[in-house]
């Protein structure tokens, strides 16, 4: 039993691994990406990139946390709803909507101290055309597997 036990740790332990591993790969692409793709000087990266890494963990925990939970509170209760409930709901949405805008606006005012605006607005660009590409990577994979 002791063995079974610690064959199924091994391999989840493995498996999560593997995929902080694939995330960290993916985040490596997408830091060559936009550093590229920007044009960034090497003073600049090394003043941008700590300052998009704290707005992406910012932003990630208010996409991903609470909007998640938000959006599972509403499929969890979408039958039983009241119009109380769903007014606190709204209330929340609203609440992670605004700090994610105060957060955005913030992450814009820092970069106009260390890009030109040109960057800044070119960003948004380079973000989601790094995402396409991936997007793209991704669904070329699962042709070639299935």
């Amino acid at each position: 039993m002791k063995k079974i036990l610690l064959i199924a740790v091994l391999m989840i332990s493995v498996t999560v691994s593997a995929q902080h591993d694939r995330w960290e790969k993916i985040r490596a692409l997408k830091v060559a990406f936009i550093t590229e793709e920007l044009n960034l000087s090497e003073k600049e990266s090394q003043e941008f990139w700590p300052v998009y890494n704290e707005f992406e963990e910012a932003a990630n925990d208010i996409r991903y946390k609470e909007m998640r939970s938000i959006r599972k509170e509403i499929r969890d209760n979408a039958e039983s709803l009241t119009n109380e409930k769903a007014l606190e709901i709204i209330k929340k949405f609203e609440n992670a909507e605004e700090r994610m805008h105060k957060l955005r606006l913030q992450f814009s005012k820092k970069l106009k101290n260390i890009i030109p605006a040109k960057k800044i607005v070119k960003l948004k660009l380079v973000e989601e055309d790094f995402k396409r590409k991936m997007l793209k990577e991704f669904q070329k994979r699962k042709k070639e597997r299935g």
